[in-house]
């Protein structure tokens, strides 16, 4: 299935059915007066958080969305049925935007919650409606109204606790792949990781989830390499995991690394540097303990990140590991404690 976390939509709501314009007429009831009904309500159109769903998919072909109108009234007082509302199921997640003004609509993160994004006209009133002491046979009723009509987009940030960071190859995938469930495709060249993967971790007391997107390059946030639209993706996240490739054959030491890192996430709208930020130093199993402990304190003393916000690790072998999923449990469990 291809994931698509971007849609543009034109959805209409339905317009409210007519009031009538009726009078009563039978036999041996020479004054029967006015008894149009009430016009129906045209349809909403509501976005439903389905959490079986993880793709914006189901808009890619399809993008103009149209409720139904209201029934007009009729005689005897007969109101006109309201019609049904048009029932959208989006991802947990989904953002909604006005593609006009760009101005934030809805953020739809419950699970199972409907959210209205666009609302039935109300229904035309009919000449029964008009009588009064001073006007016993009123022609006048009134058309329904129009229901809304938008322009959105939607945008669909994943819901992670963690989020991976780093360059092309820095070992992401294989670490999220050795963690947890996921199998994101693991290659030996740039971009292997084409679009968000997420991971679920199973600790000793909590699970929590990971989500590892495409690498970036200097100059992403320009619209180099797969550019910086995939960092929607961690912009909820908690905790950022920057990953830091030390055997790296781009003649990019680990203090670049995370530089050039941090530039392009500082570009992005939200500033993603603001966030907790861990640096895991992969690939300790292809160069030397002395090595190790001058990237150790390169790292400390040129960027001022403590000791305890670093991790060497091997995503290949598994080294370090745990000591970091059992530290991103800890964080995590209390960051939610706290949020309770």
């Amino acid at each position: 299935m291809n994931f698509i976390d971007e849609a543009f939509l034109e959805v209409r709501a339905g317009n409210g059915g007519a009031g009538a314009s009726s009078f009563r007429r039978e036999k041996f009831i020479p004054f029967g007066g006015p008894d149009g009904g009430d016009g129906g309500k045209g349809g909403d159109i509501i976005f439903r958080v389905n959490q079986n769903k993880n793709t914006l998919i189901d808009f890619q072909n399809k993008r103009v969305f149209i409720a139904k109108n209201g029934r007009p009234g009729s005689g005897k007082n007969k109101s006109g049925s309201a019609a049904e509302d048009l029932i959208l199921d989006i991802p947990k997640g989904t953002v909604v935007y006005d593609d006009i003004s760009n101005d934030e609509l809805l953020d739809c993160c419950d699970a199972n919650t409907t959210y209205v994004i666009a609302k039935g006209g109300d229904g035309g009133q009919g000449n029964a409606r008009f009588k009064s002491s001073t006007n016993q046979a009123p022609r006048k009723f009134t058309l329904g109204f129009e229901g809304e009509i938008r322009f959105i987009r939607l945008e669909l940030k994943s819901l992670a606790d963690v989020g991976l960071v780093g360059f092309p190859n820095a070992g992401k995938s294989t670490f999220l792949n050795k963690v947890s469930s996921a199998k994101p495709k693991i290659g030996s060249y740039p971009f292997t990781t084409l679009r968000p993967h997420l991971g679920t971790i199973q600790g000793s007391d909590s699970s929590f989830v990971i989500a590892d997107i495409p690498g970036l390059i200097e100059g992403a946030s320009e619209g180099a390499g797969l550019g910086i639209k995939f960092l929607q993706h961690i912009s909820r996240t908690g905790l950022l995991l920057i990953f830091v490739d030390l055997f790296s054959s781009d003649d990019l030491d680990p203090v670049k690394q995370i530089q050039l890192l941090k530039n392009e996430l500082s570009a992005y709208k939200d500033d993603l540097t603001q966030k907790v930020s861990w640096v895991v130093c992969n690939k300790i199993d292809l160069i030397d303990s002395d090595k190790l402990q001058f990237h150790s304190k390169c790292i400390q003393d040129t960027l001022k990140i403590s000791e305890q916000d670093i991790f060497f690790i091997s995503a290949a072998t598994g080294e370090g590991t745990q000591k970091l999923l059992q530290s991103l449990e800890e964080v995590i469990s209390q960051y939610k404690s706290d949020l309770a």
